[in-house]
């Protein structure tokens, strides 16, 4: 497995009690995917530039996909631009990646015993006791990539350092586009806010 695929692992298991926004999760699964592709050194970073390395095949789908994406002609990509690129609708390619797998099956409920109604729930998997594993383990990168969408409970503490300084710049990066999509959605709320207020004669 990979670290995007273990963070919606952890993030659908926890999703009762704290869902994250499907943006921030976005997000975060495209800085996933950039330290996965450094630990397979596909690309190695230049400041905060991507440079990818020679062109090689990789076990995922989507990792290999990635990879695919990447801007090959200098000045690169910065993380961040990649970030907001790569993030577009990412959730929803992993999920629906983790049901053609068979990670994920659709549960049937009944509401009022009149209207059906169906979720994605996950298997039990290796992969998901993987994901789970990982996540108890405390280890860095995913604790710090959940801590950022808000899957990390506060009273846990800081998650561990990380050592490596591109995987902690990815990961800086990853906080610095929360923090700026958080900034987008507060703007809009009080833009639609002052709109209502002019209809309503306020």
């Amino acid at each position: 497995m990979t670290t995007p695929r273990d963070l919606l692992i952890v993030a659908m298991d926890m999703a009762s009690s704290r869902p994250p926004e499907r943006g921030d999760l976005s997000l975060a699964l495209a800085g996933a995917e950039v330290i996965d592709l450094l630990n397979a050194q596909a690309v190695r970073l230049d400041g905060d530039h991507i440079v990818p390395g020679d062109r090689r095949a990789l076990d995922d789908r989507l990792l290999d996909e990635a990879a695919s994406s990447l801007l090959r002609q200098a000045p690169y990509e910065s993380v961040n631009d990649w970030l907001w690129r790569r993030g577009r609708g990412l959730s929803a390619a992993y999920v629906a990646a983790l049901e053609a797998e068979g990670q994920l099956t659709r549960q049937r409920r009944r509401r009022w015993m009149l209207f059906g109604t169906s979720r994605m729930v996950l298997a039990d998997t290796p992969a998901r006791r993987l994901a789970v594993d990982r996540w108890t383990s405390d280890e860095p990168i995913l604790a710090t990539l959940a801590a950022a969408v808000g899957l990390r409970d506060k009273r846990a503490g800081d998650p561990p350092a990380v050592a490596d300084d591109a995987v902690a710049t990815v990961l800086a990066a990853v906080h610095d586009a929360l923090r700026e999509l958080e900034a987008e959605r507060q703007r809009r709320a009080l833009d639609e806010a002052a709109f209502n207020n002019i209809w309503r004669g306020e």
